[in-house]
């Protein structure tokens, strides 16, 4: 898993995930909350699509 850092810059604070940076907000406070949330999803198993049709269908786009 990366590391995630928050990086203040001016008034607003920036989400990094190494020396990247993804994602820009307004408060320290919500940067944290979304580095949190990201966190928990990354650490939790993909379900199983064993013989599981994809919920959303993609039509194949045409050529023309």
């Amino acid at each position: 898993m990366r590391k995630y850092s928050i990086v203040r810059i001016g008034s607003e604070y920036v989400v990094q995930a190494g020396k990247t940076s993804i994602l820009k907000v307004s408060s320290r406070r919500q940067a944290a909350k979304l580095v949190t949330d990201a966190a928990e999803l990354l650490q939790q198993e993909p379900a199983s699509s064993e013989g599981e049709e994809p919920s959303i269908g993609r039509e194949a786009p045409e050529v023309s």
